[in-house]
């Protein structure tokens, strides 16, 4: 079945307090959107992208897919005002049937053995959401009052968020709603059941100068094994 996979990478460098998009931020002298993609295409060599980017950093997207020989199975598409209009604007661009992955482009952490598992569960349950259990006690804040809650039923959600294509696309013909803070919150609004898949606490977003840090450090790591 045909695999495509959604990278969002329309976001600033806002939280990172930089003035290049964190996506665009080198890593062991690559972009972390180098190192997503890889693992992508590690994963599947066969599948596609749709890679939803800044418009002033189209340029720099088509150098990167370029190096990476990724032109022939890539899509430049530019994002939008919120995530869900830049996931919305790369659905648009899917004209065939298959499993779409959507996923934070700033996950360069993501493992190929992540992605085949969000694979083989879409073809048996028609979703996967990876998801990790919550290790820090959790409370919840209401006016000015807070109360804490079992966090054994806290789920913190990951991406690659994976569905079937169809009705993925039906979904996002949806307006947009303010709760609408991934495509699991999207299925649902439509009707859809989505399910949920172990996710990887190494499958960090890179938001804060900290994580940069740390991705740093199991990058390294990864490419020594490699080596060894």
């Amino acid at each position: 079945m045909q695999k495509i996979a959604i990278i969002t990478a329309g976001g600033s460098g806002t939280r990172m307090g930089s003035s290049i998009p964190k996506q665009f931020l080198l890593l062991n002298q690559k972009p972390l959107l180098y190192f997503t993609l890889s693992a992508f295409v590690e994963a599947f060599h066969d599948i596609q992208f749709v890679l939803v980017v800044p418009k002033d950093y189209r340029l720099a997207a088509e150098q990167l897919i370029k190096e990476m020989n990724l032109v022939q199975q890539t899509k430049l598409v530019v994002g939008g005002e919120t995530r869900f209009h830049s996931v919305q604007n790369g659905i648009r661009s899917i004209t065939t049937a298959g499993v779409v992955f959507v996923h934070d482009g700033v996950r360069c952490l993501v493992s190929s053995d992540l992605i085949k598992r969000c694979y083989d569960q879409t073809i048996q349950m028609g979703s996967a959401i990876p998801a990790v259990a919550s290790i820090d006690s959790v409370r919840i804040v209401t006016n000015q009052t807070h109360e804490p809650i079992d966090r054994d039923r806290v789920k913190i959600i990951q991406t690659p968020q994976t569905f079937l294509s169809a009705p993925l696309i039906k979904a996002f013909e949806q307006s947009y709603q303010a709760h609408f803070t991934d495509e699991a919150t999207v299925m649902e609004a439509a009707g859809e059941t989505v399910h949920l898949i172990e996710g990887e606490y190494s499958n960090l977003k890179i938001t804060r100068p900290n994580d940069l840090i740390i991705a740093h450090t199991i990058i390294s790591d990864r490419l020594n094994q490699t080596k060894e």
